[in-house]
């Protein structure tokens, strides 16, 4: 059975972040940029600021500011970051 990577935005209800525990989770920041990325591992994040594109092989994904993004498990990507991005990010399960 094929695996598709697809990426999955959510606007996320508050209650949800709490029950993910998404406020403790650390703080990752990027600059206007580029660059190809491989998830090694699932990552869950909140976007609390930002614009970015992600091209995949199978789709172009926009989310910013507001937005909870899953990334699967051995995806390959480019992240095309449009507005500085700060989010909360989990690799693995969450």
């Amino acid at each position: 059975m094929p695996h598709t990577f697809k990426v999955i935005v959510e606007k996320p209800y508050e209650q949800r972040l709490v029950d993910l525990g998404v406020r403790s989770w650390p703080i990752w920041t990027k600059e206007v940029s580029s660059f190809d990325w491989q998830y090694d591992e699932k990552e869950v994040c909140l976007f609390l600021e930002g614009e970015v594109t992600l091209k995949t092989p199978f789709e172009s994904v926009s989310f910013g500011k507001g937005d909870l993004v899953t990334f699967p498990q051995g995806l390959s990507c480019t992240w095309h970051v449009k507005k500085p991005v700060r989010k909360h990010y989990k690799f693995g399960d969450a």
